[in-house]
């Protein structure tokens, strides 16, 4: 999630840095033409379904961006940390990272709620770098204090590196990455969700959706000097006449192009894509993150995130063209809780071979035992979403997995929590940060995806 980071890991598994209870998650361009080729929770417990009925569908698009001054979330090294915390007070919000200093893209928050027959779905999605847990009970709970309650809730963050911290009731992730808990920022993010989400709410009309997926190359680059997924997924929602009422897709890139030394809030290079396809098509845009933890963009820079927010955005709106909407589309939605392995650092993973193989530090006392992953089902293609990074062997394993049952299957990352980073076996063999952050083991990775593919045959049996 965070590079650099690890490191300070490894500082606060051995002096027992105390962590405020388990984290069990964290939480301008011109017209656009069509290119490229391609191919056309927090959840209830119980499976549900819904019959082939026409769909109800409702979405909206708010400006949540916080005060300039807050801390900027990703990067723990350096060139974001001050050189000695704020004991003195001198900043409003930011304690152990240096303030933010302006704006480059404002922060969103999208809401798309999907109902039809006796299940209904909300998505969010927020320009963050992940979900804390407790943010999304919350949000959870004030939703259904005012009527609104729902088969399923999926809060997946685009894991950007620009969007603002101070959100985490973690004191290890606030010194990690996401600076000190403010519960003013927190409260503005959170009613800005909820006003998202209500607003989605009362825009429901009847609607067609259809979905596809196609194929973005240049975009991002292996960090294991393997080949990437370069598959994007796309959901179309329009009303009754055609018009479009939302677009939701999936793609696995770290919105690190504008780097550490970038201090102004942004939604990076898939802000820069949002923003184009909102103003081609009129309606909100959700981005999911999808297998990331081995992916980085190939570029960096301001430019570069410009530029390869456009051709993101160029080949999202052709998939988005060629898609047909259905009429009958059935909407199901399914949940299963995961055992994980016992969580711990191994700080030979971060520091190198002279670390004795015995030495490990356990993580019990701040990351949870169980995580829960859900599933969503849309007409032919389903939606798995995954609270925290996985690579790209795995994510193609659940993805494949999904095909046998459905059109398409994608990834949404960093959805509903944060738990690190989960990697194929040979992967975590190999040094490296993204191994040094891998918290439960090298069996993790596939403890996780084999009860994400069951979770995906479950629902996919279920349409027979």
């Amino acid at each position: 999630m965070m590079r650099g980071t690890a490191w300070f890991l490894a500082f606060l598994g051995v002096f027992g840095v105390w962590s405020d209870g388990h984290v069990g998650s964290v939480a301008h361009a011109g017209e656009l033409r069509p290119g490229g080729a391609g191919r056309g929770g927090v959840l209830s417990p119980r499976a549900s379904e819904a019959a082939s009925v026409t769909l109800r569908a409702g979405a909206a698009s708010i400006d949540i961006t916080p005060p300039v001054g807050v801390s900027l979330a990703g990067y723990g090294g350096l060139g974001r940390r001050l050189l000695l915390p704020d004991l003195l007070g001198l900043y409003p919000y930011a304690f152990w990272f240096k303030p933010s200093t302006g704006i480059h893209l404002p922060i969103m928050a999208r809401a798309l709620v999907l109902e039809g027959g006796q299940a209904r779905v909300l998505w969010i999605a927020v320009d963050l770098i992940g979900v804390d847990s407790q943010l999304v009970r919350d949000l959870t709970s004030r939703l259904a204090s005012e009527g609104f309650s729902y088969t399923a809730v999926i809060v997946a963050a685009s894991h950007t590196h620009s969007g603002p911290g101070n959100f985490s009731r973690s004191r290890l992730f606030g010194f990690l990455a996401l600076d000190r808990f403010v519960p003013e920022i927190v409260d503005h993010l959170l009613r800005g969700m909820i006003q998202a989400a209500r607003q989605a709410e009362l825009r429901k009309v009847p609607a067609r959706v259809g979905g596809g997926s196609g194929e973005a190359n240049g975009i991002a680059v292996s960090r294991l000097d393997l080949p990437v997924d370069p598959e994007l997924g796309v959901l179309k929602v329009v009303g009754a006449d055609g018009a479009p009422l939302a677009l939701l897709w999936n793609y696995a890139v770290h919105g690190t192009t504008l780097g550490k030394e970038n201090r102004h809030l942004s939604g990076d290079l898939m802000g820069v894509a949002n923003r184009l396809l909102e103003r081609r098509l009129g309606a909100p845009v959700l981005y999911t993150n999808g297998a990331v933890a081995d992916v980085s963009p190939a570029r960096h820079g301001p430019g570069a995130a410009e530029t390869l927010g456009e051709e993101l955005a160029r080949e999202v709106l052709a998939v988005w063209e060629r898609v047909p909407p259905r009429q009958d589309a059935t909407l199901r939605a399914v949940a299963a809780r995961v055992e994980l392995p016992e969580p711990r650092l191994t700080p030979r993973h971060c520091f190198g071979g002279w670390v004795p193989r015995a030495v490990a530090v356990g993580l019990g006392w701040a990351l949870p035992p169980t995580t829960e992953l859900a599933a969503v089902a849309v007409g032919a293609y389903a939606w798995l979403a995954v609270p925290g990074e996985i690579d790209t062997r795995l994510g193609q394993e659940v993805k494949a997995e999904g095909r046998r049952f459905f059109r398409g299957a994608f990834v949404v990352g960093l959805a509903n929590g944060y738990l690190g980073y989960f990697l194929a076996r040979d992967a975590y063999r190999r040094p490296g940060y993204i191994r040094c952050a891998s918290l439960y083991g090298e069996s993790g990775g596939e403890v996780l995806t084999g009860r994400a593919k069951a979770l995906l045959r479950q629902l996919g049996e279920s349409r027979r």
